[in-house]
């Protein structure tokens, strides 16, 4: 309890806290389902700090929701009022870079700055001893003449270096990192837990590199706050553990909003490469004179125009009318035999060999990438130049070696620019099994705590994620019952087909409507995507003189979320897959009321057909693709939805599903469709089956025996 840094916990997280503490001090995995509100984060924070206490181990708590990054944040500077942590969040470069540079041209700056600094300390010193070898040589000591000669040749060679070092280009903020008095900066870090924005202010204030004084500070701390790909990514996860000074086995990791593992991981397997890389390389090969150019050109052109030629064909009447600035996919997998883009490439390729002409490119883009680096640090070219023909070449080798492997789907996805108004292409190889990056990195660290409120069902997340032996804990809502009531309410299911029909959208904005009006103040509705989301806040604009809020793509969202909470009786439409669902917190007088209206699937596109048969075959069931790709995420997703109100045991508040699907009612009708089951059994129990024209009454009685109506209640 010395890093709990309340006066008490909740009801389950003093369970919760030793349960994870026995299994961190035997380097197990755990997962953690606990519900929204609930205190997960300190449940697993506080054993974890224990343990690397107790075994020299440092502590990394991950996420991907900005929300909890600032939570997280503030839980650790709690903790550092009770006891003594050392606490960093760190953040990528491109966010903390004072002059806005790539992560290739930063390497070349630090190499040429710290060896401009170098000589620069060793004419000093030589200087030095060159005074105290005159000093010795006018006392009459003839061996210092001798000696002070050899040391103002080595002086003219160092001022013959830092003649040609000052041509480079150099960082002046690091400049001053390795020249500079950096103690009071680090003495400043670690008085509390400061964010990268803090750090950048305070960096820019005194002219430094705020981030690499960061990766300096790293080393020996107890706890690191970061985003998922400093873990997920294996290369700069290798890199992160450096700069920490640790080795996997000395990590414990945390996953905040673990439910979102999967995707995350999925996203750094996939490789890209787009015909703008491709048009590139061959412009670079063109004005290079060595001769493997010619074979090089070869083989990437080949894969150019089959790139070009695969989406072409593969356009109907009026499809290229249609591409946006949104990237679109042309299926091209075949059960029967190679992908269309390959079958186009080898029969568009001629020459001596595929294999001989990729090894040709590489060899050569190699080397370009090495002239390219010299270049930018000997300060001939303002910017590092990254060579496009070891992109593009290490592209063709993993597509031609890869694209069958198992997991991995190949595709075509073409978009529109939108200051030329071109259609272009690119090709990806698209990771179907997470665990193909995340199996690596459980078996590496220590141990692990995997925490979400809708990480259910836990043998899902340990085959998908590729864990072993895990040890499993949940726990639901603590908070009184009585505070609150989960309705599933038997509108018309919102199949797709069905989302048009006028009766349909009658049933479900009259029972929006209702619901609305029964609210005692903020009403939150999440939809299947964005356009739900507009035609019934259109309908709802029509029939109520509620303060209506539409979420649109393209908007600020907290300004949004903001005005919304400030107001009272209002309305806020979003889509379910939008960032309001997870890691926003309504709390108090926030939000009262949450509608899910339909079950919100994903589109089920060829990409996510994939997925679902990688999954058929890595666990050997026919519906397991389904099941684990597509319903048990969809569910999850409004299972997040409805976590976003009553937040504290004093919040009352109503959660209604408004879907036939939802009901205990609908296995028999609906069949697969049914979404009912995959609730856990807790959340099932608390579902209360409804007519839609009788929600408005059990709201109305609700809510008025709580007292929550300001005057006289609505009249039903």
């Amino acid at each position: 309890m010395r890093f709990f840094p309340y006066d008490q916990p909740y009801a389950n997280q003093r369970e919760a806290m030793d349960r994870i503490h026995n299994s961190l001090h035997r380097g197990q995995d755990v997962l953690f389902e606990g519900a929204c509100g609930t205190g997960k984060s300190l449940s697993s924070l506080v054993p974890a700090l224990e343990v690397a206490r107790e075994q020299d181990k440092t502590v990394v708590i991950t996420t991907n929701v900005h929300q909890q990054m600032r939570q997280f944040v503030a839980e650790a500077r709690a903790i550092t009022r009770e006891e003594s942590i050392r606490a960093v969040v760190f953040k990528g470069k491109s966010s903390m870079c004072h002059i806005d540079v790539g992560y290739e041209e930063c390497q070349v700056l630090r190499d040429n700055t710290r060896a401009v600094v170098d000589a620069e300390r060793d004419r000093e010193q030589l200087e030095r001893r060159q005074r105290e070898l005159l000093a010795e040589s006018q006392d009459g000591d003839g061996s210092a003449a001798d000696a002070r000669s050899a040391v103002m040749d080595e002086l003219d060679d160092i001022e013959d270096r830092l003649e040609d070092l000052e041509e480079q280009n150099v960082c002046d903020y690091y400049r001053n990192n390795l020249t500079g008095e950096t103690d009071d900066f680090f003495g400043w870090l670690f008085e509390d837990v400061r964010t990268p924005d803090d750090i950048y202010e305070h960096a820019e204030q005194q002219q430094f590199c705020g981030y690499e004084l960061l990766k300096e500070g790293l080393e020996g701390v107890d706890l690191v706050v970061c985003n998922y790909h400093h873990l997920l990514d294996s290369a700069i996860r290798e890199q992160f553990f450096r700069w920490l000074g640790r080795d996997p086995d000395d990590v414990i990791a945390v996953f905040d909003e673990a439910h979102n593992v999967e995707d995350a991981a999925r996203e750094h397997a996939t490789r890209t490469c787009s015909e703008r890389t491709f048009d590139s390389a061959l412009d670079e090969l063109a004005e290079t004179d060595d001769p493997r150019s010619e074979d090089a050109a070869n083989v990437l052109s080949a894969f150019h125009r089959a790139l070009v030629e695969t989406y072409e064909d593969a356009f109907g009447f009026g499809d290229r009318e249609g591409i946006g600035g949104n990237w679109s996919d042309v299926p091209i997998a075949n059960e029967d035999r190679k992908d269309d883009l390959t079958l186009e490439f080898l029969q568009r390729y001629s020459g001596r060999g595929i294999d001989d002409d990729l090894e040709a490119a590489m060899k050569l883009g190699q080397e370009l990438d090495e002239q390219y680096e010299e270049a930018y640090r000997e300060g001939e070219t303002a910017t590092r130049t990254e060579c496009q023909t070891l992109q593009a070449a290490g592209f063709v080798s993993a597509w031609m070696t890869e694209s069958s492997a198992e997991g991995l789907y190949p595709v075509v996805s073409v978009t529109r620019d939108a200051g030329t108004d071109e259609v272009y292409g690119r090709a990806e190889l698209y990771s179907c099994l997470p665990r193909q990056v995340t199996g690596q990195l459980f078996e590496e660290v220590h141990a692990t705590v995997l925490m979400s409120a809708t990480i259910h069902p836990f043998e899902v997340t340990e085959n998908v994620l590729g864990l072993e032996d895990a040890v499993t804990m949940a726990y639901g809502l603590e908070f009184p019952e009585e505070n609150r009531r989960t309705y599933a309410v038997e509108t018309p299911p919102l199949f797709s087909s069905d989302r048009d029909d006028p009766a349909v959208q009658e049933t479900v904005a009259e029972t929006i409507h209702d619901a609305v009006r029964m609210t005692p103040g903020n009403t939150l509705a999440f939809f299947p995507n964005y356009g739900e989301a507009s035609r019934y806040a259109d309908r709802l604009a029509s029939r109520s003189d509620r303060p209506l809020y539409l979420d649109e793509p393209g908007q600020s969202v907290e300004e949004l979320r903001q005005q919304f909470v400030a107001d009272d009786g209002a309305v806020l439409c979003t889509s379910l897959w939008g960032t309001l669902a997870e890691g926003v917190s309504f709390d108090g007088d926030d939000a009262h009321t949450v509608l899910v209206v339909g079950v919100p699937y994903p589109h089920l596109d060829d990409r996510a057909e994939a997925v679902q048969d990688a999954y058929d075959v890595a666990f050997d069931g026919t519906d397991t693709g389904w099941r684990y790709a597509v319903e048990i995420p969809t569910v999850r997703k409004t299972r997040q939805a409805l976590g976003r109100v009553i937040r504290s045991p004093e919040e009352v508040g109503v959660r209604a599903l408004l879907d036939r699907r939802y009901s205990r009612q609908a296995k028999p009708d609906l069949g697969r469709y049914s979404v009912n089951g995959t609730f856990p059994h807790e959340e099932r129990e608390e579902l209360i089956d409804i007519a839609p024209d009788k929600l408005k009454f059990a709201m109305l009685n609700f809510y008025g025996g709580h007292d929550e109506y300001d005057g006289e209640p609505p009249s039903p």
